[in-house]
């Protein structure tokens, strides 16, 4: 019974992949030459990730990985605005409010994703072409090649609504030179363009409307190598002019930001903001302060902890945080003031960093025995 109900979900599966190049489909699975194409298809929802999208991509770039006639996978978002905004966050919320399961399946789906574009064994391109933040990071970050343009925008913008930088962030940000890692985490600090690529986030920048042609060439390799891609990444960059001579954004603030943004706990952070009290400084101050200061101490220890940590203990320890913020009050109260009602004025609990204790937090990151994330 069993083989064939297995050898059942293989047809359907390879129907759904003949079928999954109608256009309303909110992710198209298509393979091209010798190239896998995943092209979240969800333009008006800015692309946003939402379960289904999760559960049908992950067990594609697994049969990919294992098929001999593909050589690499690329992923890109449809539509002219988006690679993809971030998750759904609104049913993440609805669900979380009344205890149903999809606010633990959600990102355990997503976590495993993140992982499995992290262990691709397949060159894997990701074209983040317009808006890329939250989960929109977690399905390109990870992969070898990252492709920005002069439409990139990116952000983890997580703080402000009382979640913390998901998605593997407690991986890459630390990662990244100096503390541009833990400022952006802390202030979701939006990056734009050439900017992306200097951050380190990306791998490699052309001019947005060259994508179509560079895809093209992508798919037209002959079984084609790590190096071979490379070489063909390298090579519309060099080509690539725009912005090439401005300088990188954060550059001026780099010294300021790795001095500012060493401290050991939020409290020292914000005491070395006000003691610094340059225009940036109390600019980055004023910023803080709107966050959630659950979420700031909490992005701050995964950051810290998450610099040294492999990127599968990292999403572990992410899912022990991600149901900590599900079961808390920041959460809900940041959705409904920045994307439900809008009034950008979420009243946070506790309200000051002060009153989050260091218990409260160790507990965010405590095991969960069987409920812990397999990968």
């Amino acid at each position: 019974r069993l083989k064939a109900l297995n050898r059942l979900q293989v047809i359907l599966q390879h129907l759904k992949m003949s079928k999954q190049t109608d256009s309303t489909a909110e992710v198209l699975l298509e393979k091209k030459g010798g190239a896998g194409i995943i092209t979240l298809n969800r333009p008006k929802a800015l692309n946003a990730l939402n379960l289904s999208m999760i559960q049908q991509i992950y067990p594609q770039i697994k049969t990919w990985e294992q098929d001999p006639e593909t050589f690499l996978i690329i992923i890109k978002g449809a539509g002219e605005k988006a690679f993809c905004a971030g998750g759904d966050i609104r049913a993440i919320t609805e669900a979380g409010k009344v205890g149903d399961k999809l606010s633990q399946d959600f990102f355990r789906g997503e976590y495993r994703l993140n992982n499995a574009v992290g262990t691709c064994k397949k060159p894997y391109v990701a074209l983040i072409d317009g808006i890329t933040m939250g989960g929109g990071v977690g399905v390109s970050i990870h992969g070898h090649f990252r492709v920005a343009t002069e439409k990139t925008l990116f952000a983890m913008p997580e703080t402000a609504i009382g979640l913390f930088p998901d998605v593997g962030g407690g991986y890459f940000l630390p990662r990244l030179s100096g503390k541009i890692g833990y400022y952006l985490a802390l202030t979701g600090c939006r990056l734009k363009g050439r900017d992306v690529l200097k951050a380190g986030i990306a791998t490699h920048f052309v001019e947005s409307e060259k994508l179509p042609a560079l895809e093209k060439d992508l798919i037209a390799l002959k079984s084609p190598s790590k190096e071979k891609i490379a070489d063909l990444l390298n090579s519309y960059h060099m080509k690539c002019t725009v912005d090439q001579e401005k300088e990188f954004v954060l550059d001026e603030h780099m010294e300021k930001i790795n001095s500012l943004f060493s401290g050991n706990s939020m409290e020292e952070i914000v005491k070395k903001l006000k003691q610094d009290g340059s225009p940036f400084a109390m600019k980055q101050l004023e910023t803080i302060n709107k966050m959630s200061p659950t979420s700031l101490k909490l992005t701050l220890r995964q950051l810290r902890e998450g610099a040294s940590m492999s990127l599968q203990d990292v999403l572990r320890m992410e899912y022990r945080l991600s149901q900590a913020c599900m079961k808390g009050h920041d959460f809900y109260e940041g959705v409904r003031a920045v994307l439900m009602d809008k009034d950008q004025s979420p009243k946070w609990k506790p309200a000051a960093l002060e009153e989050v204790s260091d218990e409260f937090v160790d507990n965010c990151f405590k095991p969960l025995g069987n409920d812990d994330l397999k990968l």
